[in-house]
């Protein structure tokens, strides 16, 4: 008896079968097709690059903007006059939506390298649809909402330029596996020329990059300046509730050398500290008031203000998801917190030897204390025990009136003026948001420079610290009490070799790769039917082989049944 090899041994291809049912919803082999895919499939696969294009600069985004997140929720309650975390649901989708489309995006990939046809599942159209909608919609509600928080994009990218530039390099380096497959084919279309020109300026570019990342870590460590002090801004709010005495104690806890605060002025002339508008996030004002919850916070008297409880809703609220961690005689004692006064913050801060600095808020127009609000808040300062040099001044109003009142105070400034006009105003600080606070305008003003607003990250914080900045305020000293040294810094000299040195591996795999893509192809154009049928007995033959083979049974089953009818 004579035993025929079967031409055609099939074998189980379920990683395949995985990539195109997930993909496209084949499961089946006869489902599959290495054609060409359609101008219809390859716009869906233009599409799906865009939502994960813009989805991941999104993400970027508030990966980065993390240290404003309290910052975004304060503007979500002064519109709404609801206190919530509104980052969480947005992280949530967020990462949902980037996972999504990235996993779509590897997956259309491996069906480029394996030549398979593109052939995107409807639901995964409307899906990948909503999710580039939506992230539109998210930029330009931020846009309109958040702006001034775009700037944190352009600062963060002196801190991870030079890492973002090596993890872009080894992506579009890798994607020369899935170009080089599809320019050396044996047919020749103008779309391969197109493809080929945009990578290799991609990579160019790529290459070259380098030349225009310029960041304040990228010098010599004896250039480094001392340490920026950390300044506990409304205390330590992450660990107490804000503005309280029991905040103010925690930050002097982490070593801070000078204290922060908002100051508003009551009815009857009392500073007191107190951020928002009105009483109702931070204050039980809604149990003991109710009627003027919505009221400004200045139109009550001290005796009121001092009535109020001013830490229970940092147990409820746990703004920054710290209750946890507190000890239960620290809950007792934020349960018993009430509102501060300008003049028991500077009473602490005599006692422990530290600075105050402070933004002073006008009443209403309406208000009994309108023109006075600058004499109320001198007059605290003048009666209390802290040394004048160690309040630091930062209401432009009466500047004049007030440096003749009291000479020693130091004038501070929330403006980036000309050094002449610095001069002029006596001005011997700036207080700038960490976004105008640029090393060039540092060296060049010559003065002391605050950096200010909510300073969380280690990442922010070191990079003031190359700037040059000599303090920052923070809502979290007891982080940044744990940044000893930047989190990195290195010369001019070792960031050009790992560049230099980046750009040749570079530029050795891409050859590689087109090479072996080749050379590879060169072999399949010489298969011809003889050495497909001998190649038969072959147990595991090649995918290449096997495709040829599938198209040859096909051929010939074509032949037998077309034959008769020809004839």
């Amino acid at each position: 008896m004579v035993k025929h090899q079967p031409l055609q041994v099939y074998e189980r291809q379920l990683c395949l079968s995985c990539l195109t049912g997930i993909y496209g919803c084949r499961w089946k082999r006869y489902q599959r097709s290495h054609d060409d895919s359609s101008k219809w499939e390859c716009s869906w696969f233009f599409l799906l690059c865009c939502s994960f294009l813009l989805l991941l600069v999104w993400s970027y985004f508030w990966l980065e903007a993390r240290n404003d997140y309290n910052e975004f929720n304060w503007l979500l309650y002064n519109r709404s006059a609801v206190w919530k975390d509104g980052t969480v649901p947005i992280l949530a989708t967020t990462l949902t939506g980037f996972t999504y489309t990235a996993f779509l995006m590897i997956l259309a990939l491996c069906h480029i390298v394996l030549g398979q046809q593109l052939n995107l599942y409807w639901i995964h159209k409307i899906v990948v649809l909503a999710i580039l909608l939506t992230t539109i919609t998210g930029v330009v509600s931020i846009d309109d909402f958040w702006q001034d928080e775009w700037d944190i994009v352009i600062i963060s990218l002196q801190f991870t330029g030079p890492f973002l530039h090596i993890g872009a390099l080894a992506v579009v380096t890798a994607l020369g596996w899935v170009i080089a497959g599809q320019v050396v084919r044996v047919e020749r279309s103008r779309l391969q020329v197109v493809m080929l020109v945009i990578y290799v300026s991609l990579l160019l570019v790529l290459y070259l990059v380098p030349l225009f990342i310029s960041s304040p870590c990228i010098t010599d460590r004896s250039k480094l300046g001392p340490r920026p002090a950390v300044i506990g801004r409304r205390g330590a709010p992450m660990l107490a509730p804000e503005h309280t005495i029991m905040s103010f104690s925690k930050a002097l806890q982490q070593k801070v050398t000078a204290l922060e605060a908002d100051v508003t002025i009551s009815l009857d002339g009392v500073p007191f500290l107190m951020r928002d508008r009105t009483l109702r996030r931070t204050t039980n004002v809604d149990k003991l008031f109710p009627a003027r919850q919505d009221h400004d916070a200045s139109f009550f008297n001290w005796t009121e203000i001092r009535s109020l409880n001013a830490g229970l809703w940092f147990l409820r609220d746990d703004p920054y998801w710290t209750v946890q961690y507190m000890s239960e005689k620290d809950r007792n004692r934020t349960a018993n917190q009430t509102v501060c006064s300008l003049a028991e913050l500077l009473r602490l801060a005599a006692r422990t030897n530290r600075s105050v600095i402070f933004s002073l808020r006008r009443p209403p127009a309406q208000h009994p204390r309108h023109q006075l609000w600058v004499s109320d808040a001198l007059k605290v300062i003048q009666r209390s025990s802290i040394l004048p040099e160690q309040v630091m001044w930062t209401p432009d109003w009466y500047r004049k009136k007030v440096r003749a009142a009291v000479p020693l105070l130091q004038q501070t400034s929330d403006e980036k003026l000309p050094v002449a006009e610095l001069k002029e105003r006596g001005i011997s600080t700036l207080t700038l948001h960490y976004s105008q606070a640029r090393a060039q305008d540092i060296r060049y003003t010559h003065t002391h420079t605050h950096s200010e607003r909510q300073q969380t990250s280690p990442w922010l914080y070191s990079l003031m610290w190359c700037s040059g900045v000599q303090s920052v305020s923070s809502d979290a000293p007891h982080i940044l009490k744990k940044v000893p040294n930047p989190v990195w810094i290195m010369s001019a000299d070792e960031y050009g070799l790992i560049w230099i040195t980046s750009d040749l591996i570079s530029v050795a795999i891409v050859m590689g790769i087109f090479i072996f893509q080749k050379w590879k192809m060169s072999g399949m154009r010489s298969y011809n039917p003889e050495q497909v049928m001998l190649s038969a007995v072959v147990r595991r033959p090649s995918r290449d082989v096997n495709l040829m083979k599938e198209k040859l049974i096909f051929s010939v089953k074509l032949i037998k049944n077309l034959g008769p009818k020809i004839i």
